[in-house]
């Protein structure tokens, strides 16, 4: 049996492979200072020579941005890591039948756990990353600093030791720190996202430029979308600089722009009543069919010069004079008394005629195209690329988080549910898409796609990431239990959810309000099962079982379905055969079972149900035959299943 690596992927070495498919030519070998032994490399003389004639390098002038530290937050984005997302039960809300992920954790580390079972899955990424106001906390990864150095420096730390910092411009790193942090968290989360999947970032004067720059090189110039400006201060916050500031703005940069298609906005209330219904579907009144403009006079189209003749009775017309009436209006294509011309031809006008509306006028009458909407059935709107509208207001957003929660100020700042809805309905046209959010907050996008789901019968599914900051004791939230952001934002998706059903009981029966909460954690794994070289032999003995003590099958399982790429909502059975805990995971996509002495009977039950994996403990099997018959059971029962061991 192949034993499960349980560690994220070396990003590394997934570009060394994409190089080799390329240019076979220019992998080689090389001694590995870290492990011993040799690994791939890619010999970059020759890549040099077979890309270019003309290779620029070294201090040669050339267009780049680049700022200190960059190459090591690469590098931080391509590190593997022995991590794992444990599931906490007691806190998510319809654990077993829930598509929702709540996920609490440093945000990189969380992403690189997603990479793998979630690559080309997300169709859309919304953050609201720290604004670098110097107030903010920013996640600063370590690219130069010793331990001691860190808590020197700052002495603040999360729960899984993630140091967190506020970046003043007065310590001389103001925009690289920033930029540290903004970039691997980018470069990872691009692979996540499906070839038609988009991203949009929040952000405001601080680092846009620096932001625009990072997006062009991570998602690529031709990739860009838009740049949207948000107002969400209709009076302005006052900056001491002499004006009032009213906006942010939201980049959107699509993964591959040429297979992004941009969604419509539902209409606002008001809008919605200028629209009819006939037998072909919605309608409003559109342009009037008397041309107008440079070429609008008889002479440019004299063709198109003909009398209309009008039913005023039955509000019908015709452009035939023979089936006219005598006593029918005669409707001539005039201007301030200059003859003019229609749009349309008389063949248009006999085969679409039930697309033309008739209006009564002062001067007479006047004839219009049914406008029909522009993308889909329902009558919408396309997005413009400054968002105006009070409510995406700031006063708006926070009075609704208040409501929430029963009136107390438990977040200090929150995005409008109302904008991050509309930034959905653009970048998710399909109703099941898979919506990520890692700098979730107090998890207004969650409420927004509970909230979208409910109005257009969606099943949009969640993925929220956020670090436990600490909140203040002297806060609100903290007098209220809030202990640190988490808490505060599964509490507000617990809250909306049962506000948005109790608004709406006749269309939410079946909407999915729940969601599954993981705790980034150490690998379940002991050191010997990464490192057994360098286990001293006589500690072999205590490590006989390679699972942490404190771990539980639950832990194993959840990291077990990240390294086999089972999404973490996939559906969970469990099952008992001799006492032990059989797990079913996606319909048989994964079948494991980590109880000890497993006798050769349980073997076979999972053998016959023939999984795509099967998985063992390494310490599972009850005796000798036991493991001896393992690979013989599975070759007669299950030959298609491929089977791991921890």
């Amino acid at each position: 049996m192949e034993k499960l690596k349980m560690q994220t992927a070396d990003g590394v070495q997934d570009n060394i492979s994409r190089i080799a498919e390329l240019f076979p030519e220019c992998i080689t070998e090389v001694s590995d200072k870290m492990g011993g032994g040799v690994k791939r490399s890619v010999d970059f003389d020759k890549l040099r020579q077979l890309l270019s004639s003309e290779v620029v390098e070294g201090n040669e002038e050339r267009y780049q941005f680049t700022w200190p530290d960059k190459r090591k937050a690469i590098l931080a984005a391509n590190a593997p890591i022995n991590a794992t997302l444990r599931p906490c039960r007691e806190e998510s809300v319809d654990f077993d039948t829930t598509q929702n992920l709540y996920i609490e954790g440093d945000n990189l580390d969380v992403l690189k756990c997603l990479k793998e079972t979630y690559l080309h899955k997300v169709k859309m990424i919304y953050i609201d990353p720290p604004y670098n106001t110097g107030n903010d906390f920013v996640y600063e990864d370590d690219f130069a600093e010793s331990a001691s150095e860190y808590l020197a420096n700052s002495g603040q730390f999360d729960e899984q030791g993630n140091r967190l910092v506020t970046n003043t411009e007065s310590n001389g790193r103001f925009h690289t720190d920033w930029l540290n942090m903004i970039y691997p968290r980018l470069k990872v989360a691009r692979d996540l996202l499906a070839e038609d999947g988009v991203i949009f970032i929040s952000i405001d004067d601080h680092e846009v430029e620096n932001l625009r720059k990072v997006c062009d090189e991570v998602f690529g110039e031709s990739n860009f979308v838009y740049e949207l400006s948000v107002i969400n201060n209709l009076n302005g916050n006052d900056n001491s600089s002499g004006m009032m500031e009213t906006q942010e703005y939201c980049f959107i940069y699509a993964k591959n722009k040429s297979f992004f298609t941009m969604g419509v906005l539902p209409l606002e209330e008001e809008e919605a009543n200028d629209w009819y219904l006939d037998e072909n579907g919605y309608w409003k009144v559109g342009r009037c069919l008397k041309a107008t403009g440079i070429n609008a006079p008889r002479e440019a189209r004299p063709n198109l010069f003909f009398p209309i003749y009008i039913d005023e009775k039955n509000m019908d017309f015709t452009v035939d004079e023979e089936k006219a009436g005598a006593d029918w209006y005669h409707l001539i294509p005039l201007t301030e008394g200059r003859e003019m011309r229609w749009y349309w031809s008389k063949e248009t006008f006999r085969r679409d005629k039930n697309e033309v509306i008739i209006r009564k006028t002062q001067e007479g009458y006047s004839l219009y195209k049914k406008q029909r909407p522009s993308l889909g059935d329902l009558p919408s709107k396309r997005g413009k690329t400054t968002f105006y509208s009070p409510k995406y207001a700031n006063a708006n957003s926070n009075s609704e988080i208040k409501k929430l929660f029963d009136g107390r100020k438990i977040f200090d700042y929150t995005k409008s549910t109302n904008l991050i809805k509309d930034f959905l309905s653009l970048g998710t046209i399909s109703k099941d898409s898979l919506i990520l959010d890692f700098f979730s907050g107090s998890a207004t996008t969650a409420h927004a796609v509970m909230q979208l789901n409910a109005e257009d019968g969606g099943n949009r599914k969640f993925i929220m990431v956020q670090l436990p900051e600490l909140t203040d004791e002297k806060s609100e939230a903290y007098k209220a239990g809030y202990k640190n952001i988490c808490e505060i934002g599964k509490e507000r998706i617990r809250r909306a959810g049962a506000k948005i059903k109790a608004e709406n009981p006749l269309t939410t029966q079946h909407l999915d309000t729940g969601f599954r909460v993981l705790k980034l954690d150490s690998s379940n794994m002991k050191d010997v099962f990464y490192s057994p070289k360098e286990t001293e032999q006589l500690e072999l003995f205590t490590l006989v079982d390679n699972v942490k003590d404190d771990r539980t099958s639950d832990d194993l399982l959840f990291q077990v379905m990240l390294e086999l790429g089972a999404t973490l909502d996939s559906k969970i059975e469990e099952s008992m055969l001799d006492d032990k805990t059989i797990y079913n995971v996606g319909d048989g996509y994964l079948v494991a079972c980590f109880d000890q002495e497993v006798s050769e009977d349980v073997v076979k039950a999972i053998a016959k149900m023939q999984p795509m994996y099967a998985v063992l403990r390494d310490t599972s099997m009850a005796d000798d035959a036991t493991a001896t018959n393992f690979e013989q059971i599975f070759k007669t029962y299950a030959p298609n299943t491929t089977t791991k061991i921890l």
